[in-house]
């Protein structure tokens, strides 16, 4: 995985076709972007510093839209 950019992640977290996961033990966050059993993004929000991190070619899946 490799650091993205937080509307990278949004826009992955805030697609209709991906599931999301949110975890919080004590001062750390985490949320992680699935397609079906596929990790693809996860956040890490520890104390004030988050970060974002996608797949290798998690590009493919910013444009991916669902097919009537």
């Amino acid at each position: 995985m490799k650091l993205i950019m937080k509307t990278a992640f949004d826009d992955l977290r805030k697609n209709p076709l991906h599931q999301y996961q949110s975890d919080a033990n004590g001062e750390k966050q985490v949320v992680k972007v699935y397609v079906g059993e596929l990790l693809i993004a996860k956040m890490i929000k520890l104390k004030k510093s988050v970060r974002y991190f996608g797949v290798e070619g998690y590009q493919n899946y910013l444009l991916e839209t669902k097919i009537d």
